[in-house]
């Protein structure tokens, strides 16, 4: 072992967030003005929690 863990982000680039659920950046900005998607805001930088992420789809899911 090389002493390296893979460590899972908690927060990603608006870009990645879109990408990671399969939208447009533009529904994605829509889902968090509809206070779907947490984000956090790191300087200037906004990132979207993973665990928003994954709540998100996980409701979606039960929806259908």
């Amino acid at each position: 072992m090389n002493g390296h863990q893979n460590i899972e982000p908690i927060c990603v680039r608006v870009n990645d967030a879109a990408r990671m659920i399969g939208i447009g950046r533009t529904k994605l900005y829509e889902l968090i003005s509809a206070g779907e998607l947490d984000t956090v805001k790191i300087g200037n930088a906004t990132r979207v929690t993973t665990a928003s992420l994954y709540g998100y789809v996980e409701r979606r899911s039960k929806a259908i």
